[in-house]
């Protein structure tokens, strides 16, 4: 089903003017960028709920608004329970945990990037370059929030993925080469409380199919397929039992944080002391934001076979056609607007995180001087670099993914943050943590989760396309357990020196 001419005409309009609000607000915080610190950590004295709402704008992207409701449409309430429930629960707790003992240390040692703070919290350059290199794994998510706006942008213009993509990277690549983390803020200010009323609506939108209570809900979803209202899924491949629904999902939730555009989000706080406004303003938009994948089971009930006009839909497909179909143009518009904003709030995130560990953590130590001087311009042509290889890792999901996009990039984004759970966690609560302890960590997270996924290990792993949670969590387990009993056994060997030597 394509849309219709007004729709297209009204939502091209709309494309316009929202494009024009974000280059206004782009331009006002470039002014203010004087080098590239400003443009990692911005300068500008932002109020911390603002600052929050950068962060549930950050936190909560594409993925939450356009991608996993897709999974609910397929898989059901399993799918509800991991993504609403479990996920969001273990992400808050770790956050609130993990960002105040963060944003203490970061400030105090100056560090404008993730793998700085390592860098520096561990005394060792090399490490921090290491985990620099790690940090392209993000860009699978980056992937992943183009492939989500192109579905959405296509859908509503009728117009070819190709192009729609190739405006997309050239759009949002092209003015954060100049904004950086002051028009970051302004920017996700605005997309998170668009996404917070956007997220409202969504979550209402099937008020009718609750006509005769909850039970008439789940009835109806449950004679569409009587697997989409239990608890456990066997036909699916991400939610077939508790562990991979409940005890993946918290492990997870815990070492999701640990990202550089999340983590270092506490960074652009200039007073310590209002962190607790900063993340509660930031977790109260996000239960709201989480909660919005519900709609793929109303999209399920409106599309029980998963086709319309007899073209099967791709699993990514899902939510952009049912806004389309489901909406008028004015409130169908709006709609689309916070989906777009869903993406790009992440989108620019990571650009700006992205690009600035290339330059100052990848870049700056192999060419020193030569880029210290110009890191300004260094960073634009990181961002072009980005640009490039992001599109072309876009349309080749796009032509043919593994079920959704979400697989490719879940692969990568958590094995990059299951390699940096333990030096951040223990780099906030450990003293005196060897460098051999959390670089093994680092290393046995990687090797284990490859090692599961491609070498298709563990029960779990036997199906066409595999849950990259599996892996993952057993890899954070295991980095966890190498990285304690190094940790443990230094330190037992220290105390027994000090003792000889007494």
């Amino acid at each position: 089903m394509k849309a219709s001419e007004q729709w297209v005409t009204f939502m091209a309009i709309l494309l316009i003017i929202y494009a024009a609000v974000i280059l206004f607000f782009v331009i006002r915080g470039a002014l203010k960028v004087k080098n590239i610190s400003d443009f990692a950590v911005g300068n500008i004295g932002f109020p911390s709920w603002v600052v929050g709402l950068s962060l549930a704008a950050s936190m909560t992207s594409a993925a939450t608004f356009i991608i996993n409701p897709g999974f609910i449409a397929l898989y059901g309430i399993s799918g509800v329970l991991s993504f609403a429930i479990v996920l969001p629960i273990a992400a808050f707790a770790s956050l609130i945990v993990l960002t105040k003992k963060f944003a203490k240390y970061g400030h105090s040692v100056k560090a404008t990037t993730m793998a700085q703070w390592m860098g520096k919290r561990y005394k060792s350059k090399n490490y921090a370059f290491f985990m620099a290199v790690l940090a392209l794994l993000l860009i699978a998510f980056i992937v992943l929030i183009n492939v989500g706006l192109t579905q959405v942008i296509s859908k509503s213009l009728n117009a070819s993925p190709f192009y729609v993509l190739l405006g997309i990277t050239v759009f949002v690549f092209g003015y954060m080469m100049f904004g950086g983390a002051n028009s970051m803020v302004y920017t996700n200010t605005i997309q998170a409380i668009i996404m917070f009323f956007v997220a409202l609506v969504l979550i209402g939108s099937g008020y009718e199919y609750f006509n005769d209570g909850l039970s008439g809900f789940l009835n109806e979803l449950s004679s569409i397929d009587e697997n989409l209202t239990k608890p456990v899924n066997t036909t699916s491949f991400l939610f077939r039992d508790y562990f991979e629904i409940i005890i993946v999902q918290a492990i997870i939730g815990v070492a999701i944080v640990c990202q550089p555009h999340i983590i270092t989000k506490s960074l652009l706080l200039k007073d310590s002391s209002k962190i607790n406004k900063y993340l509660f303003s930031g977790i109260m938009f996000m239960i709201v934001f989480f909660l919005v994948v519900v709609v793929g089971l109303y999209a399920r009930i409106m599309f029980p076979d998963l086709q319309i006009d007899g073209t099967t839909l791709k699993m990514d497909e899902i939510i952009p056609t049912y806004v389309v179909v489901k909406f008028s143009v004015g409130i169908g518009m709006f709609i689309v607007v916070g989906l777009i904003s869903a993406g790009l709030s992440t989108l620019e995130s990571l650009i700006q995180s992205l690009s600035i560990t290339i330059t100052q953590d990848i870049l700056q130590p192999i060419f020193k001087e030569s880029v210290q001087k110009n890191s300004v311009l260094v960073n634009k042509g990181v961002i072009v670099v980005l640009a490039v290889v992001s599109f072309l890792l876009s349309w080749n999901q796009i032509v043919s993914p593994d079920v959704s996009v979400a697989i490719f990039a879940q692969n990568g984004v958590y094995a990059y943050f299951a390699a940096a759970f333990v030096p951040v966690l223990f780099g906030m609560f450990f003293k005196n943590v060897p460098l051999k302890a959390v670089v093994a960590a680092s290393v046995v997270a990687l090797i284990v989760h490859f090692g599961i996924y491609y070498g298709r290990l563990t029960p779990y792993m036997q199906e066409p396309v595999n849950n990259p949670g599996i892996p993952a969590a057993i890899a954070i387990v295991s980095s966890v357990i190498v990285g304690s009993l190094i940790y443990y056994f230094n330190k037992e060997s220290n105390n027994g020196n000090a003792r000889l030597d007494s």
